[in-house]
């Protein structure tokens, strides 16, 4: 863990592991519940992180996994292994590691983004192969930044889980930055069987050709959302920004989040990850000054030869 990070988890009774399937780093398996916190501390910038995620009614182990919040790389995922699939747990955790491996530590750009989620949907697809011969994938969404003070965000996403930006505004309601990638909006015909509304791209079983990636930008303030499908189908971005503007700890009001999706009818497993970046103001006028400073002996030089 970095030297400036703070993490905790609180987790609830455990339940019984998916066979062959190992755990999600920050989220075990065999846990119905779990939430995780960490802040970040830069000379620009400070990044608060925080998750939940709770095990479906249906499920004997949570097929969602989320990033470590404690990792050295602006990057976070979160990943739903689809249901009916095979191996769903196990896809969704590899699919988590693959692109950290990939990414972690190394310039992220969209063409790093798209390879790292390509190569991902073959190393699952050959992973879960050596288990069974049908098939199983998940779906992602995922957000890294770059730049000295962060304010620079790449999102990327296959299938249906979602990312939200929520302004730092009182009133700034929560803006869905992607679009899922059903059948019904690709205006694909489902299979046999299947709902218009199913995700027709995943990882994992080679549906995935062209992932989504899009730059947006983060100012002080503001979060980014990223829910996976157990959530997002049972709450509206209006409960995004209530919930979230709360007075309470930030992991708190990711859990919040997913009892609202439980009360509100949700039996899929359910997971919610923010991440707000804070500006250091004083940080940031020296950064200035400094930069204002060396422009002024440049020129000086400049005059005296």
């Amino acid at each position: 863990m970095p030297p400036d990070a703070v993490t905790s988890r609180v987790s609830d009774e455990p339940t019984p592991h998916e066979p062959a399937a190992s755990g999600c780093g920050p989220m075990p398996h065999g846990r119905p519940s779990t939430s995780e916190h960490a802040v970040r501390t830069l000379p620009w910038v400070r990044l608060e992180a925080a998750a939940a995620s709770a095990r479906g009614r249906r499920r004997t182990v949570n097929e969602d996994c989320f990033s470590a919040l404690d990792g050295s790389a602006p990057l976070f995922v979160v990943a739903d292994g689809v249901g009916g699939g095979a191996m769903a747990a196990r896809a969704s955790h590899e699919l988590v590691s693959h692109l950290h491996e990939a990414l972690d530590g190394r310039t992220i750009d969209a063409s790093a983004i798209r390879n790292a989620l390509l190569t991902a949907d073959r190393e699952i697809g050959r992973s879960i192969a050596n288990h069974t011969n049908a098939s199983g994938a998940a779906t992602v969404a995922l957000a890294a930044g770059s730049g000295m003070t962060l304010s620079r965000w790449l999102v990327a996403w296959v299938g249906d889980c979602r990312v939200y930006r929520l302004g730092a505004g009182a009133n700034d309601a929560a803006e869905l930055l992607t679009v899922d990638d059903t059948y019904r909006h690709l205006e694909e015909a489902p299979p046999p069987g299947g709902s218009r509304d199913d995700p027709a791209r995943m990882v994992g079983n080679g549906a995935v050709s062209a992932p989504n990636v899009n730059a947006v930008a983060l100012r002080s303030g503001e979060m980014l959302v990223l829910v996976s499908d157990g959530v997002h189908k049972h709450i509206e971005p209006q409960d995004l920004s209530r919930v979230l503007r709360q007075p309470a700890p930030l992991a708190r009001r990711c859990g919040r989040l997913v009892a609202l999706a439980r009360a509100r009818g949700s039996r899929d497993d359910a997971t919610v990850l923010v991440v707000q970046r804070e500006a250091r103001p004083g940080r940031l006028a020296w950064l200035a000054s400094s930069v204002l400073l060396l422009a002024a002996l440049a020129v000086t030089l400049m005059v005296l030869r």
